[in-house]
């Protein structure tokens, strides 16, 4: 017997997003390792023994409660980390707050990709017992190291100077992203080139838009490149072009760049916050602020051994979130919910 799975998702609808990212990993994980046991459907209106949101968009909202099934969400954010994203009149704001938790607490289930994440959760109200955590992963079969030949045509590609140490940033330009801090460490170094993919997905409303849409237009300094937003089937390209990942992010729950980047065998640098500590344990490079983070890039840019550790630290964090092990996660997880009706 096979237990159907409907996945409830409009994240993949807007390119540049994590979220997406993360809900089209999910399905294939399902699909390639699961099968055996389950069948997925995407956002279908038929019966399903599981239903499994991984957006907050409001038809999913009346459809959840109206759904028979095991009703799981997937929490990709805290109502608190919109703050620096978007920028939307305060009473508005208010009610999207009050929206997406009263999304998350209407979940018989709530599964988190980061542990840290649980406690905030229960003080908002959602019980504590309705709350999973389990990991993002990528697939090795869309992020691994590309050949040095390959790496050089892409370069080439993007008229960039094969000999540069390059850093990348990736993810929605925003405020809360950290790229006003990207834009600084590369005036610190004049002598690297700094790349960022991504772009505006949510137009107009993203917090400091104005600012950030003059940057992109017209990069304050010669070494600093906005991209804009690039398909998910080339960033494997975009990680192995360059040589670190550097996001400077506020706020974050779990980045896919990060777990995409260490696919790549790319070391990763990152702000010095709590979040990271429980998942990245010690095999990531942090920082504090743009001095700090100017002086993580330069080492791995001039001292070679430095960066050859960095690269084992990235692969660490790679094994461990392999397919394998997270579709062990998932399997137990699903089981769970649909083991009543084995009875």
């Amino acid at each position: 017997m096979k237990y159907k799975i409907n996945m409830l998702s409009k994240a993949d609808s807007v390119d540049g997003q994590g979220v997406g990212s993360a809900y089209i990993e999910q399905v294939r994980l399902v699909r390639e390792m699961l099968s055996d046991q389950f069948e997925v459907v995407i956002n279908s209106h038929k019966k399903a023994d599981i239903v499994h949101v991984h957006s907050v968009n409001l038809g999913f909202y009346f459809r959840f409660r109206k759904k028979k099934g095991a009703r799981v969400m997937y929490c990709h954010f805290l109502p608190e980390t919109l703050e620096g994203s978007i920028h939307l009149p305060k009473l508005f704001f208010w009610v999207f707050k009050k929206y997406v938790l009263s999304f998350y607490k209407k979940a018989e289930h709530l599964v988190v990709v980061n542990p840290i994440f649980i406690e905030d959760l229960v003080k908002l109200g959602v019980r504590r017992e309705h709350i999973h955590y389990i990991p993002n992963y990528v697939s090795k079969e869309n992020f691994y190291p590309l050949s040095s030949s390959q790496i050089l045509e892409i370069r080439k590609k993007y008229q960039i100077d094969p000999d540069r140490f390059v850093v990348l940033g990736c993810g929605q330009v925003q405020t809360r992203k950290g790229v006003l801090d990207f834009v600084e460490v590369a005036k610190k170094n004049p002598d690297k080139t700094f790349v960022w993919c991504g772009g505006f997905s949510f137009a107009k409303i993203t917090d400091g838009y104005k600012e950030l849409k003059e940057i992109m237009d017209h990069p304050p300094v010669e070494n600093l490149k906005f991209l804009g937003i690039i398909p998910r089937t080339e960033m494997n390209q975009m990680f192995n072009m360059a040589d670190c990942l550097f996001m400077p992010s506020y706020n974050e729950l779990f980045p896919m760049s990060i777990l995409e980047a260490v696919s790549c065998n790319r070391p990763v640098v990152l702000r010095d916050l709590e979040l990271y500590k429980n998942i990245l344990w010690d095999q990531y490079l942090s920082g504090n602020n743009n001095e700090e983070f100017s002086e993580i890039i330069d080492r791995l840019a001039t001292d070679s051994a430095y960066y050859e550790e960095t690269v084992k630290k990235a692969q660490t964090i790679a094994q461990y979130y392999s397919k394998e092990n997270v579709a062990s996660l998932w399997r137990e997880f699903y089981l769970s919910l649909v083991s009543p009706l084995k009875k």
